[in-house]
């Protein structure tokens, strides 16, 4: 009931006109920028971060919900229209979204999809409220080593599930947790990684990082690869679902949270694996087998449900332990930083205005999201002619000015072109920007709950394992580095005995 209260309570505050407001640029500027080639969700609220300074924290934080499930539709407009997933998580939704398009059903194709991210977000969103205010409660008693434990769970996990190998990811880790380093040392005031220079004693903002390595480094990455050609999108009619399409997709839209929520509250690398989780469900389950491969609906409403409702799961890790698991949600919490609000346990009991009007809005956003794409699609398909050369200067414009606004310092654009050159190499040796991220905003909060937790047991590392809890996490840590080569085994053993 408490709970259900302090919702009624952030509808109050959602509802305003002014918040109403922003959380409709919100999902307008997120679908616009997401249904653009290769600008996912994560690229879309790292561009528009800096535009947020000016706003008060909980108008700003609306916007974000809203921009971050635009984009999230954006990216299987995309996904169905041009085959060209604006993010990983989209990837499914082109498998079965674009042979239907070209089969001439693309307007069922949207519609499918943002019907499903309507039904996982309302669940998603159900079950976050459910479930927030308790972890918060039993996230009070966690000390400095159980803190430490899930920090170390959530770099394993992210290195582990994303990019094409471990090496890559932990590389990727790596690069991020040396950024992290550079500033002030926060407990002897030494510098690290400096150079000598003064700007550089507060470290790199963290702001500066996202849109490096998300926008410049994307976008130096398509111009090294681009068509001098606007790609010509497949004409969409309106999307609507015929008794036929619904009754083959309701079940599949209802599938979809139960998979996708439990993934994204943990740190297991966002909706890619429960988008490709959903979809091999749909495929077993369907009584249209054959359609697989060639347009099936199926294939497009679960893992799209899938997807929505695991946003709403990573931002029960985000807001209650500060915890990032996805790309977006570290972006996310960087914004929170900028306002020197923490996210954690306390959050709620701090912040309930602004937590609770963020929880509310994103059920103001699932309406407006399914208003204003339904009948927008055909509009959606058109910015897909835009010149990508067009495109991606304006990126680098938009990126280098945000990123000045930060400091009002020329030395932000060096590092910023610094950064955008990292995020290039990083794409063209197959490194995932994730880890990097996490290891940046994540790194100096580590480090300093290792310092704790060695000084309360007086240097002795006995004092990092010393709570079941963290013994719990250490446990699954090790299983994540141990199951593939578990695996490899068990495949040996089954290989003998055939």
């Amino acid at each position: 009931m408490d709970s259900l209260n302090s919702l009624l309570d952030g509808f109050g505050t959602a509802l305003t006109p002014m918040n109403l407001l922003w959380a409709a640029v919100g999902v307008l500027l997120g679908t616009a920028i997401g249904v653009l080639p290769g600008i996912g969700p994560a690229m879309a609220v790292a561009l528009l971060l800096p535009v947020t300074y000016g706003l008060e924290p909980t108008g700003a934080f609306i916007m974000f919900a809203g921009i971050y499930y635009g984009a999230m539709f954006g990216g299987s407009t995309t996904s169905i229209l041009l085959n060209t997933p604006g993010e990983s998580a989209a990837v499914v939704a082109a498998i079965e979204g674009n042979p239907m398009a070209k089969a001439g059903r693309g307007a069922q194709a949207l519609a499918a999809a943002a019907i499903g991210h309507f039904a996982g977000g309302l669940a998603g969103t159900i079950l976050l409220v459910a479930l927030a205010p308790t972890v918060a409660a039993l996230a009070v008693g966690i000390g400095a080593p159980d803190y430490l434990a899930l920090m170390v769970l959530a770099f394993i996990a992210v290195t582990s599930v994303l990019g094409s190998s471990r090496i890559r990811g932990l590389a990727s880790l790596l690069i991020g947790l040396t950024l992290g380093l550079v500033g002030l040392d926060q407990m002897t005031g030494q510098q690290r990684l400096t150079f000598g220079s003064l700007q550089l004693a507060d470290g790199i903002d963290v702001v500066i990082v996202a849109v490096g390595l998300f926008a410049i480094g994307e976008a130096l990455w398509v111009a090294a690869r681009l068509r001098r050609t606007a790609v010509r999108p497949i004409p969409v009619g309106r999307p609507w679902l015929g008794r036929d399409d619904v009754r083959r997709t309701w079940k599949a839209w209802l599938r979809g949270p139960l998979i996708g929520f439990p993934f994204g509250a943990i740190p297991a690398g966002g909706a890619e694996i429960p988008t490709f989780l959903s979809y091999v469900t749909e495929k077993r389950l369907s009584k249209h087998k054959d359609q697989f491969g060639k347009g099936a609906i199926e294939g497009v409403a679960g893992p799209e449900s899938a997807a929505s409702a695991s946003a709403a799961g990573t931002l029960v890790s985000m807001l209650t332990l500060g915890l990032p698991t996805t790309a977006v949600a570290a972006v996310m919490l960087a914004a929170f930083q900028q306002y020197g609000i923490q996210p954690g346990p306390l959050l709620f009991e701090r912040e309930p205005e602004l937590v609770w009007g963020l929880i509310a809005s994103l059920f103001v956003g699932m309406v407006l999201l399914l208003a204003l794409n339904l009948p927008l699609a055909p509009l959606w398909a058109r910015l897909l002619r835009i010149p990508r050369p067009y495109l991606y200067a304006g990126i680098l414009f938009f990126a280098a000015v945000g990123a000045y606004a930060v400091g009002g310092e020329a030395l932000d654009l060096v590092i910023l072109l610094v950064i955008g050159l990292i995020g290039l190499g990083m794409r063209r040796y197959g490194l995932p920007v994730l880890p990097a991220v996490i290891g940046v905003i994540l790194g100096p909060a580590a480090e300093q709950q290792l310092r704790r937790a060695l000084q309360i047991s007086d240097g002795s590392p006995t004092g990092l394992v010393d709570t079941p809890f963290s013994v719990t996490v250490y446990a699954v840590v090790v299983l994540l580095l141990a199951w593939p080569l578990l695996r490899k085994a068990l495949k040996g053993r089954r290989t003998v005995g055939t």
